[in-house]
């Protein structure tokens, strides 16, 4: 009897475990930023975004470099917060990302856009690669159905920070100019916590 509950509990354990979420560590200049990243709920998005990380693309060639706050999107009807991140540059996206992915709406997934918050920087649906950003407070704007893309197909959430928002915050804070920051706060790695 002893051995059965023994090999009932190693077994659940051994079940949670392989269950749980991966989750990366992005390392900046300003702090790091920890997120959970469900794979389980987004597999399409996730895998493309943990595919970049697993190959080091991200590393010492990405940075945050686009802040959006209420302050700075004047022609905008719907306002947004988050900061982008990613290559940045046209030229390093080109030659640097993977083919762009299909588009997993939050209506699909269920992740909605709510305060940190990992969502697919996209321009047209199946068009997200490289490119992401971070929700800074909740962004209902940016689900399925939202006002913020005229398409209303809203954008790929993928993940969520579990620790490090003050860097995201501070990050959002720096200087801009029309909403691209004067100097790109670097990602020096990005990687996957061992656990």
């Amino acid at each position: 009897m002893k051995i059965f509950l023994l090999l009932a509990i190693a077994f659940m354990l051994a079940c949670c475990t392989n269950n749980r979420s991966p989750r990366v560590i992005i390392v900046t200049g300003l702090g790091n930023i920890e997120a959970e990243i469900y794979s389980d709920k987004a597999p399409v998005s996730a895998a493309n975004f943990l595919r970049y990380v697993d190959s080091g693309k991200y590393n010492s060639l990405a940075c945050f470099y686009r802040v959006v706050r209420l302050d700075n999107q004047a022609d905008k009807k719907i306002k947004i917060e988050v900061i982008q991140g990613g290559f940045g540059q046209d030229s390093l996206i080109e030659k640097y990302q993977f083919p762009p992915i299909i588009h997993e709406t939050t209506q699909k997934t269920g992740i909605l856009h709510k305060d940190g918050v990992l969502s697919m920087a996209r321009y047209g649906p199946g068009s997200a690669s490289s490119e992401f950003f971070i929700c800074v407070g909740d962004q209902p704007a940016l689900d399925f159905n939202g006002g913020r893309n005229p398409d209303k197909q809203g954008f790929a959430a993928f993940g969520k920070v579990v620790k490090g928002m003050d860097v995201v915050r501070k990050i959002q804070l720096l200087n801009d100019k029309d909403q691209y920051l004067v100097k790109p706060v670097k990602i020096i790695n990005i990687t996957r916590i061992k656990e």
